[in-house]
């Protein structure tokens, strides 16, 4: 009786062709069940939720030459686009190993590439930061062809409950790995002002990052809660009132992106682990093994160029990739994220 007299809970009913709500876009979010909805997502040149679309794959597979009984490593897994694709040039013969720092996404990727056939066998996946890439070596040895894809990843930007964007209400966390170290809203509790002021202009070059660290910093002094996303985009829209009402929605747009994107290179040390990383990296590849890395940041960007041309100079490299290679027109009209991605590659000697 107890269970007849229990009110039914239905799914919130997916509404129209663009769903609003994360949660209500369950279509997207189960893309083996609803392939004709997700393919017309994409058609449209939008990512749809819970994915993420892998970018300059066709560039990256060419420069790396994967043959069959090679070794590789995808260091940054993510949804396993960029994997999967690899694991295919493998045909099964040869060993794939993937990291993620994040402990959410890895284990829906390797159910997702276990699915698809691709087991222990072929694939081994590692909950592992790519900074600590020499820990990899001691268990696989050295590899032919190594991928480093630095963007966050679509589904982690899309969902609110990770506090990556602005554009939804969600705590402000934005750590790639929520189990470890601090949010946003703690580091933003205990910066000073000149400390946020130098944190923007160093990790997004924001053009009022004074005016926004003064406002935030202040905000908070006085008792203001800061533990969401949208109450920061609400400091940040407070900041630059000043701007002309024609241009401040704008501004605020983009200062918002800004804004985001520093927080989030800092509270998961992203500059640094990159350095660390490229510092490892020749150890972890064979003679004439091959590293593309793709960034999505300038600061990213320059950090691989300056190490990819010491490290040609010192005879360590044979050949690097002298220009960047960037997505094609095509590509970009197809996914918007990929419009900031530059790829650069590099061949042990």
């Amino acid at each position: 009786m107890d269970n007849q007299d229990k009110e039914h809970k239905r799914r919130t009913r997916y509404q129209g062709a663009h769903p609003r709500s994360y949660k209500e876009k369950y279509k997207e979010l189960q893309p083996e069940k609803y392939v004709d909805t997700v393919a017309k997502v994409i058609q449209k040149g939008n990512t749809p939720a819970g994915m993420h679309i892998p970018i300059c794959v066709n560039e990256i597979l060419e420069f790396l030459k994967i043959k069959p009984g090679q070794t590789g490593l995808d260091a940054t897994l993510g949804y396993g686009g960029h994997t999967l694709e690899m694991l295919k040039r493998l045909e099964s013969k040869g060993h794939l190993y993937a990291l993620d720092v994040d402990p959410i996404e890895i284990t829906k990727t390797r159910e997702r590439l276990e699915n698809l056939g691709y087991g222990l066998e072929i694939l081994t996946t590692k909950h592992l930061n790519f900074a600590n890439i020499d820990e990899v070596v001691v268990e696989a040895g050295l590899f032919d062809f190594i991928l480093a894809d630095l963007g966050v990843s679509s589904m982690q930007i899309d969902n609110p409950d990770r506090g990556f964007s602005y554009k939804r209400e969600g705590p402000l966390d934005l750590r790639l790995n929520p189990e470890k170290g601090i949010s946003a809203a703690e580091r933003l509790r205990m910066i000073t002002q000149k400390e946020l002021e130098g944190m923007l202009l160093e990790n997004a070059d924001e053009p009022y990052a004074e005016i926004i660290s003064k406002t935030i910093v202040s905000e908070i002094a006085n008792g203001a809660d800061i533990s969401t996303t949208t109450k920061l985009q609400q400091m940040i829209g407070d900041a630059l009132q000043f701007i002309p009402t024609g241009e401040r929605k704008e501004a605020i747009k983009k200062s918002c992106q800004r804004t985001f994107q520093a927080l989030r290179i800092d509270v998961n040390s992203e500059f640094e682990v990159l350095f660390e990383f490229l510092e490892k990296l020749p150890n972890a590849l064979n003679k004439g093994g091959r590293v593309a890395i793709l960034t999505f940041h300038s600061g990213e960007d320059r950090l691989v160029k300056k190490s990819f041309k010491s490290l040609m100079n010192k005879g360590v490299y044979s050949e690097i990739s002298t220009e960047v290679i960037r997505p094609t027109a095509e590509e970009c009209n197809m996914n918007s994220r990929a419009r900031s991605a530059k790829m650069r590659w590099a061949i042990k000697a």
